[in-house]
């Protein structure tokens, strides 16, 4: 089971303190939000904000955007030593990226996808380090399944499916079509798209008899979520305080994560006082005097 962190939010310091804080609760393999490959490559400065691990961080994929074969091995090369492998991804929807080149205008370029993961795994000597790329689906799934055979055949170590189209956001995912995929391939295919709780991810293992299954607003809401919670319990939100003190988290993010986590756990009112609160003594006192946490 995966964690995906969402593309945007924090920077690097942020994310290791929420890698952290799933693994405790049964995380089998973290990523990094979406980092753009180009910047990292040039900026030392982009390095150190969007980037930073540690002993305990470990499997750790880092997902790039990218849009040129060598850029993306710059990137892969300076990685190598503290991840166990990169992403390439080939589904964010998000204008700018797609403007830019990147995210899921890539399904629509399968050469250029095959031409990047083949330099990746040419060019990186360690041959446990791996190279997946993370895809939407066509409309016409034949090209969704030649994208993924190209991506195969380059080397690629597995695919990881959002079970939508680029125009798709909020509709129905298409479980049918990640089944397709999987069986018309010999590599592992991941799942992704929908999953909030751990009955939803065994339901979407059943349905596309994927190898793994890929998590990000559901583990947002639910940290504990891979773990069998079927909300965050009290004891991940005083870890996530510990973790996020720990880690010196800035204080809108490691607020931000609590809002989410505790939103299935208190009342409208109660939410109209703790996201209004602005320090972290207030919302330390705030848990202390409500849950008993800190």
């Amino acid at each position: 089971m995966m964690a995906k962190a969402r593309d945007g939010a924090g920077g690097g310091g942020t994310w290791l303190a929420f890698r952290t804080l799933v693994r405790k609760y049964s995380c089998d393999l973290c990523y990094t939000p979406m980092i753009v490959a180009a910047d990292f490559v040039r900026s030392a400065k982009a390095r150190d904000s969007e980037f930073t691990t540690n002993k305990g961080d470990h499997p750790l994929i880092v997902q790039f955007a990218a849009k040129e074969a060598q850029v993306l091995c710059d990137a892969a090369r300076i990685i190598c030593p503290f991840a166990d492998g990169i992403d390439l991804n080939c589904g964010c929807p998000q204008r700018w990226a797609i403007s830019e080149g990147y995210g899921a205008c890539l399904i629509n370029k399968p050469e250029l996808v095959k031409d990047m993961v083949r330099h990746v795994r040419s060019q990186i000597d360690n041959p446990k380090f791996s190279i997946s790329i993370k895809i939407r689906i066509h409309e016409d799934l034949k090209r969704t399944v030649d994208l993924c055979q190209k991506a195969e055949a380059a080397g690629v170590s597995w695919i990881t499916v959002h079970g939508r189209s680029i125009e798709e956001r909020h509709q129905p995912v298409h479980y049918d079509a990640i089944k397709v995929i999987k069986q018309s391939m010999s590599i592992p295919i991941v799942a992704n798209g929908d999953i909030k709780t751990l009955k939803d991810a065994e339901n979407v293992h059943h349905l596309t008899e994927a190898d793994g299954v890929m998590v990000a607003r559901g583990l947002l809401a639910n940290p504990a979520m891979f773990a069998g919670y079927e909300e965050t319990p009290f004891q991940c939100i005083q870890d996530w305080v510990d973790i996020a003190l720990e880690h010196g988290t800035p204080f809108t993010c490691f607020h931000h994560h609590l809002m989410y986590m505790m939103e299935s756990i208190t009342s409208k009112q109660e939410k109209k006082v703790f996201n209004v609160l602005s320090s972290t003594s207030a919302v330390l006192d705030y848990l202390n005097d409500h849950y008993g946490v800190w």
